[in-house]
């Protein structure tokens, strides 16, 4: 049974949901008993489908996303539509025209984006599982800052029937949860779910790619790192920074010209100074940054091939007050599994000695997933680092 005054109250402190359904129902199925939140960059019927722009403030989704059909399929409810990063580029969920969503372990400081309201609603429990979508990181940077569970399926995993892209080739939907058992449970109701159990052992990236992580993040991820007994180094032939830099590239080029007949008072300053970077670009750099993923992604498919799986930090830090301008590596780490393609899972992993929470992931082969959550149980089960916000019960 779903509290709907609670549920409003508590999020006016968090804005993590832009809106409700108080019709919404749940029926049988894995998922039946479950409340779940959907992006607002993909498509429930009836609800605003805004993508986090004020362009779209007033669409009205006339279907469910194939995604949000499977939900309903499997008996989850389908409760409301979840803040997000204006056209989900971006990692902080500041939004100009919908407000900025707080981190439920930390009043005032970001739950991370794109999927902010996603990662914040599941963290204070508001709903038991959401969806978010992960261009470069923008699943598992809040599930990272929110201390839960977020789940990456391999790009063609998943449909994108519904989505409002950000980048076709690397934007993918994906849950968020409290635990391993529901965050699995949706993921196999939403995508291609491979049963391959790889008995393999862990690569770890060689001295973090050179990315300078803070000092809870290497904690973490060294305890991650002895569970599971990963020694092997993986050297790859650009600097995560050179990588994610070329993704953001994409991104840019994609949304610059599906948003070029915006009203530019409809767009904030700051996205669209992010959209000049994309067709400025020249073709020689272009070509280059071509390069750099390809080479990226086959990089990546031969060392999950040989290893199974590829252990490594989910973010360089933890969540930081909105106060303050968003770091540039924050999607370093994220952004490997989406060149690549393939699924990704990021566990809670350890707390700043402030009290923030910091997680780690494990990137797996593309039909290998039940193997990718067996392992994911395993670390979880060694790290116990999961634990709720102080001030949200559930």
């Amino acid at each position: 049974m779903i509290h709907w005054d609670a549920l409003e109250a508590a999020n006016a402190t968090l804005n993590a949901f832009t809106g409700f359904d108080r019709s919404a129902k749940g029926g049988e199925g894995a998922l039946a008993g479950l409340a779940i939140g959907v992006k607002a960059n993909i498509m429930v019927k009836g609800l605003p489908w805004t993508s986090g722009c004020e362009v779209f403030r007033d669409r009205i989704a006339k279907r469910d996303a194939e995604v949000v059909t499977r939900l309903r399929a499997a008996g989850a409810a389908i409760i409301g539509s979840t803040n997000m990063e204006e056209a989900a580029l971006g990692a902080k969920t500041d939004n100009p025209f919908f407000g900025a969503t707080q981190n439920p372990h930390r009043l005032g400081h970001t739950p991370g984006g794109s999927s902010g309201g996603s990662g914040a609603a599941v963290a204070a429990g508001l709903c038991d599982a959401a969806l978010g979508t992960d261009t470069m990181g923008s699943i598992r940077i809040p599930a990272a800052y929110c201390g839960i569970y977020g789940f990456k399926p391999a790009h063609r995993a998943i449909s994108q029937d519904g989505l409002e892209l950000t980048e076709p080739s690397l934007d993918t939907i994906g849950p968020l949860a409290r635990d391993l058992d529901v965050l699995e449970a949706v993921s196999r109701a939403v995508s291609d779910f491979g049963e391959g159990v790889p008995d393999r052992p862990v690569v770890i990236l060689k001295a973090f790619g050179g990315i300078d992580c803070d000092p809870a993040a290497r904690c973490g991820f060294e305890a991650a790192k002895s569970a599971l007994g990963a020694a092997v180094e993986l050297d790859l032939n650009y600097p995560p920074s050179r990588i994610r830099f070329a993704g953001f590239i994409s991104s840019s080029r994609f949304l610059a010209a599906h948003l070029a007949d915006a009203d530019p008072a409809k767009i904030s300053p700051s996205l669209a100074k992010l959209l000049t970077y994309g067709p400025k670009r020249s073709e020689a750099d272009l070509a280059e940054d071509q390069r750099v993923i390809a080479e990226t992604r086959a990089a990546l498919e031969a060392a999950v091939d040989r290893y199974g799986a590829i252990l490594l930090p989910s973010t360089p830090q933890v969540a930081f007050p909105h106060s303050e301008a968003a770091p540039a590596n924050q999607a370093d780490f994220t952004c490997l599994a989406n060149i690549a393609g393939l699924p990704a899972i990021s566990i809670p992993a350890g707390w700043s000695d402030d009290g923030l929470p910091m997680g780690v992931q494990l990137v797996g082969k593309t039909g290998n997933e039940a193997g990718l959550f067996a392992l994911a149980w395993r670390l979880d089960k060694a790290l116990a680092a999961y634990r709720p916000p102080a001030n949200f019960g559930y």
